[in-house]
């Protein structure tokens, strides 16, 4: 159950660095205010997962969802560039959360 937990979290990660860049450096009432509930919601479940999931692997994963998620939402709804360097990296990161994911068990 606690890596359900940390997956929620890290969706949760995504859509307030989403919410960040949305709200217009908190400009935007509305918007400012469901990103801050997504930041409590992400830190409730990332505490959640850590009762029994090693903080170094936890956090590995919550921050390489968070990582990869943003680049993706990034490409698609701010038109920021796919360079094969970004792949690569992604490529990367989702190696090395899944070598700790493997590495825990």
């Amino acid at each position: 159950m606690q890596w359900i937990y940390l997956l929620i979290a890290g969706f949760f990660e995504v859509a307030w660095a989403v919410g960040l860049k949305l709200s217009c450096g908190f400009t935007n009432v509305a918007v400012s205010i469901l990103t801050i509930l997504e930041m409590i919601a992400s830190f409730y479940f990332l505490a959640l997962a850590l009762k029994n999931i090693p903080l170094g692997t936890a956090y590995g994963v919550w921050t390489g969802i968070g990582t990869i998620g943003t680049v993706v939402f990034g490409i698609l709804l701010f038109k920021e560039p796919i360079t094969i360097m970004r792949i690569i990296c992604i490529m990367l990161i989702v190696s090395g959360v899944t070598g700790l994911k493997i590495l825990s068990a």
